[in-house]
């Protein structure tokens, strides 16, 4: 029975060992990825506050008190004042209330705006856009 072979016990599990490493190290890795891909939601919607801002206070000129945009954005005026309606930035992993603006100033213009998920299924900690332009999250 020379032509009839097949693979032995021990080079199947062999292979069941190398695919079980394998799956052990690419699971937190594409986790990691998950939670990466819902946060490029909230930076977009932040650059998209930070662009209205920085309208808002070219329409205001640079003597204007910038209180009125400062807050959450679940508040109607502060909403309406950067021109959003009340659920342009809602989206699957954050919500408008989600969103806060801070540090308003017009020489140069700029803020800080900061988004923590209260969405089911959203990624933990906290994304700040600084003045500067940078992203960052923070967990918790």
């Amino acid at each position: 029975m020379k032509g009839n072979r097949g693979f032995t016990l021990v080079e199947l599990m062999v292979v069941v060992l190398i695919v079980g490493i394998l799956a052990a190290v690419a699971v937190p890795i594409m986790r990691g990825r998950i939670d990466q891909a819902k946060w490029s939601e909230a930076n977009s919607a932040a650059g998209a506050i930070k662009s209205a801002v920085r309208t808002y206070i070219a329409e205001k000129g640079p003597n204007h008190d910038y209180s009125d945009v400062e807050g959450t954005l679940d508040t109607q005026s502060i909403y309406e004042n950067l021109g959003f309606s009340s659920s342009d930035l809602d989206g699957k992993y954050f919500n408008q209330e989600d969103y806060t603006v801070s540090d308003v100033v017009a020489d140069p213009p700029a803020c800080v705006v900061e988004v923590t998920s209260t969405a089911d299924g959203g990624p933990a900690g906290t994304g700040t856009l600084d003045a500067s332009n940078d992203w960052s999250v923070s967990t918790n």
